[in-house]
């Protein structure tokens, strides 16, 4: 391992890469501290902290995948979640409306134009949301807005829309000039930008004698098998074999070999997770306008992290996204008619609805498991936080994406290492990202 590191500074080229990759990530932490104009950030910061001592908010939520900018009320408090938003809801219509469908068909054409409607609906989208947090500072977080009005609202808007664009930049700059994906890095950088302060927190709790040295280290031990599982299952494929029969085009023979279609266990990464935690959450947001409501009171008890009604659900809704994303972008039929164009088969099943009919019923069966096991992931952080008083968020959506973004990253170092005949990561197999 620290051979492979020392290689990646003997290639120029991939030494360039990753300067260029760790240069843009730093100007995005430096952002993370410039103020919106107008914002008192410590009424703020306050007001998430006790949201989240109360289990949470979507304000909370939102504020983990954009690295606490929202808590800073930075120009980044948008962070690049709009984008990812609009990414996702092109890549659903893509199963469904057949113009999304067409340009995904296009090659490289049909790439550029979706890009260009997401950079569209990312500016439409982050708008949205920047108009709403805005009322929502002003009228709903008592003290966050001294001067209250509508410059504060157009000023606060342009601020964070342009914000979420620059950041948009920086993540195409990375992807085309540095290493791994760019807008994938950014989101990693500021969920890990958190751990290092929540170790300290725990360190300081241990010396306060508020936890016990035996329960930091075993905190500490499920931290390191947690992770090593996610690794594990994130890495996780079934392979189903292909063969292609001979095909003789003039002179030439194509055709015979053998390979696999790899399918994931973890097809829909994180998404589900997302997707669940949003709905759980829209509630509680939702009661935080009737705080003098019975009714919803009792609503943000029974929805509150902990509460076995909360958990059920939780993980239901896990499984639910983690098979409904999974058939939105997995279509067994395109791909049985593919291998039958090509003239490949499933050793043992006919070519056509036989081989969708296979290849579905092992995606529904591997699904399952690898949606079980993360929405078990999923709760760890409240079981943590509830038993262990720890100081920090660990688990869920942030292990999750923390693990397939450097997975992938480190997929790449080792694809320009291998390429230069320098040793990889892997002395034995291969390191495998998320990439299908």
């Amino acid at each position: 391992m620290l051979k492979s590191i020392s290689n990646i500074f003997k290639i120029p080229d991939l030494k360039k890469k990753i300067l260029f990759t760790g240069l843009i990530l730093i100007i995005y932490r430096l952002g993370s501290f410039i103020p919106i104009p107008g914002i008192n950030a410590a009424a703020l910061e306050q007001f998430l902290g006790n949201a989240a001592k109360s289990g949470g908010n979507l304000f909370g939520m939102f504020d983990l995948f954009v690295g606490g900018n929202l808590g800073r009320a930075s120009v980044f408090a948008l962070g690049i979640m709009p984008y990812i938003t609009t990414s996702i809801v092109i890549q659903l219509l893509g199963g469904v409306i057949p113009f999304f469908e067409r340009l995904k068909k296009e090659g490289a054409e049909g790439q550029k134009k979706i890009a260009q409607y997401t950079r569209y609906g990312t500016v439409a989208i982050a708008s949205f949301n920047a108009i709403g947090i805005s009322v929502f500072l002003q009228s709903g977080v008592e003290g966050a807005v001294p001067h209250p009005g509508f410059l504060f609202i157009f000023t606060s808007v342009i601020t964070m829309v342009t914000g979420v664009m620059f950041i948009m930049w920086l993540g195409e700059q990375i992807t085309e000039h540095g290493i791994g994906n760019g807008i994938s890095l950014i989101i990693f950088a500021g969920i890990i930008a958190r751990y290092p302060q929540g170790f300290y927190q725990m360190f300081q709790m241990v010396q306060a004698q508020a936890m016990s040295i035996f329960m930091a280290v075993l905190v500490l031990i499920v931290m390191v098998v947690v992770t090593a599982s996610v690794v594990l299952v994130t890495e996780g494929l079934r392979k189903i074999p292909v063969q292609y029969a001979k095909r003789i085009v003039g002179r030439k023979v194509y055709g015979g070999q053998s390979t696999h279609i790899p399918l994931k266990v973890n097809t829909a990464g994180v998404i589900p997770i997302i997707f669940a935690q949003a709905i759980l959450m829209f509630p509680r947001t939702i009661a935080t306008f009737f705080k003098d409501s019975d009714f919803m009171n009792s609503v943000v008890q029974v929805l509150s992290p902990g509460e076995w009604l909360y958990t059920i659900l939780y993980m239901g809704f896990i499984i639910f996204f983690a098979y409904f994303y999974t058939a939105m972008v997995m279509n067994p039929i395109e791909m049985a008619e593919n291998m039958k164009k090509y003239g490949g088969f499933i050793p043992g099943r006919k070519p056509g609805k036989k081989t969708s009919d296979y290849i579905n019923s092992v995606l529904v069966r591997i699904t399952l498991p690898g949606a079980v096991f993360f929405a078990i992931i999923a709760v760890i952080p409240e079981f943590l936080q509830k038993w262990t008083n720890l100081p920090f968020y660990f688990g869920g959506t942030g292990l999750i994406i923390i693990v397939g973004v450097a997975l992938d990253t480190l997929q790449q170092i080792e694809s320009h290492l291998v390429m230069r005949h320098y040793e990889g990561f892997m002395k034995k197999g291969k390191l495998r990202g998320r990439r299908r």
